[in-house]
């Protein structure tokens, strides 16, 4: 259970990683986003420099978790939630709602009751709407896969 492994979260702007920490997200985010899907993509598109990043690490300091939060005008014109990851053998132990509610959180604490975007794999869209998001109605593919844009609006009941 998540409970056992003692986890620690962080919110770090790039120039605040570590070269070890920024390794270890891109090397997580490449297992679960590109390998596991067998999709290739050019992950790092020069957006990181301009993000934050959370990451999730457990007692013994491995990160088993990450995302990253967008701020406005660099992906779209309101704070983005992306490249969001769990390391395989950690899924399905609430790890991802605590990710997803601590870049909720942050996002509306460094940028105020704006909406937030994402875009997510139209599979996954139930599992964002229990979060709060709300489709767009906007779907396309996405290196094959189809993704589904979805917004958070902090104002709403």
């Amino acid at each position: 259970m998540k409970e056992d492994l003692n986890l620690n979260w962080e919110i770090k702007s790039f120039k605040e990683l570590t070269l070890n920490e920024f390794h270890d997200i891109i090397a997580l985010r490449i297992q679960g986003l590109i390998v596991e899907l067998n999709c290739p993509f050019q992950d790092l598109d020069g957006k990181d420099k301009k993000c934050y990043h959370i990451i999730c690490r457990t007692g013994k300091g491995d990160i088993i978790a990450t995302g990253r939060i967008i701020p406005p005008g660099i992906a779209k014109d309101v704070v983005a939630i992306g490249r969001v990851v769990i390391k395989k053998e950690y899924r399905g132990r609430g790890i991802g709602r605590d990710l997803m509610q601590k870049c909720l959180e942050f996002s509306i604490f460094e940028f105020g009751n704006g909406d937030i975007a994402i875009s997510v794999q139209k599979d996954l869209e139930g599992y964002y709407e229990n979060h709060g998001f709300k489709s767009t109605g906007k779907e396309y593919l996405e290196e094959g896969i189809p993704h589904v844009e979805m917004l958070f609006r902090p104002m709403e009941d």
